[in-house]
């Protein structure tokens, strides 16, 4: 090409005075992926960490894991953390203020799975609340951080927070909240056999009730739930996996009707490590009360009632409490499921014409 013709790349002369343009500011990928660097995610989840081997007392206890002033303030001081040590890198969104926390408080509950200090089934149920709760102390960090001078003090504050508030539990008792939840179901099958899979369910197959919410975050699968007849009565021997065994009390019998149990531990019933002791049955934040089956025929079929009451006692009953009767509600749906399937085929096996196997366990 003729060099008459070529384009000047030569920048214009500028009038004597004018300050030279600054160069365009390189485009910094980072602003747009706040993840990228994870030093102050891993910086919030250490900080929780460090306050949940801090509450480790047993129930009761000051500073115990299920205080009120660590499962509601322990999340927000993760996200506060989370956003100031982020800040002082640089300046972050509203969008990181929210996911950052959010994210730490994540791998917080995983961390307390990694070093043995929290089981899977309490892990999964405070997940959801331990990481709004943390983003939502992450916007709070964000505004102070954006509009006032002092966000050192507060993360500060907030971070020691939880320790102060800590050691003043145990002098109040803990709330109760005390409900039931009842499910139903229909059977093609008479009442006699209905009420004889309720007191004979032996040899239970994992795939029988497996879909169970509580089984898959780890409760262990029933074994068998059997009858006897004892002195002090008529008495439900439940085996569980994991060596957990435990009996049901019958206070009322009336066969193929009625018949409502009350549940008897024993300190051997829960072996340790079986299940997570926050969510230990008999403990100090939830009970089991009575359970009744309530049997109806309708025409040739049995209209089959499980009604459960339960007991929840923690200083965020508003949150336990409907998780609590989610679960129970499954597991009464998956167990109602189990005596129609067993029921309905011990029926067919029989045939219209071979009589029932009457007067079970009466």
């Amino acid at each position: 090409m003729n060099e008459d013709h070529a384009p000047d790349q030569r920048q214009p002369e500028l009038p004597p005075g004018t300050p030279a343009p600054k160069p365009a500011a390189p485009i910094q990928l980072r602003n747009y992926l706040p993840f990228r660097l994870p030093w102050p995610i891993l910086a919030g989840a250490g900080v929780g960490l460090v306050l949940r081997l801090f509450f480790s007392a047993a129930p009761g206890h000051a500073y115990s894991a299920m205080a009120g002033s660590f499962i509601l303030l322990a999340p927000i001081a993760v996200g506060a953390v989370t956003v100031y040590a982020a800040e002082r890198q640089q300046r972050r969104s509203w969008g990181y203020y929210f996911f950052a926390p959010f994210l730490a408080n994540v791998l917080f509950v995983v961390g307390t799975l990694l070093i043995l200090i929290e089981g899977w089934i309490c892990a999964i149920l405070i997940i959801p609340l331990f990481a709004t709760l943390g983003a939502l102390g992450g916007l709070a960090m964000g505004a102070i951080c954006r509009w006032t001078r002092w966000p050192k003090h507060a993360t500060y504050s907030v971070a020691v927070l939880p320790l102060l508030l800590g050691a003043f539990e145990p002098g109040t008792g803990l709330p109760q909240r005390l409900d039931d939840v009842e499910r139903t179901v229909t059977i093609a099958a008479p009442p006699a056999e209905v009420w004889k899979q309720i007191h004979h369910a032996d040899a239970i197959r994992p795939e029988e009730i497996d879909r169970g919410w509580m089984y898959r975050i780890g409760v262990p699968l029933p074994v068998s739930g059997l009858t006897e007849d004892t002195a002090e009565g008529r008495v439900r021997r439940i085996r569980m996996g994991k060596g957990i065994r435990f009996d049901q009390v019958a206070t009322e019998w009336v066969p193929e009707r009625r018949v409502v149990f009350r549940y008897r531990f024993s300190e051997d019933s829960i072996p340790p490590r079986a299940l997570d002791d926050h969510v230990r049955i008999g403990g100090d934040y939830f009970d089991l009360g009575d359970t009744v089956y309530t049997l109806e025929p309708v025409g040739d079929a049995t209209r089959l009632t499980l009604q459960m009451r339960y007991r929840v006692s923690t200083r965020f009953n508003w949150y336990a409490e409907p998780l609590a009767k989610l679960l129970i509600g499954n597991f009464e749906d998956t167990a109602l499921a189990f005596y129609r399937r067993r029921s309905e085929a011990a029926a067919e096996a029989a045939g219209p014409e071979a009589p029932a196997a009457r007067h079970p366990a009466r």
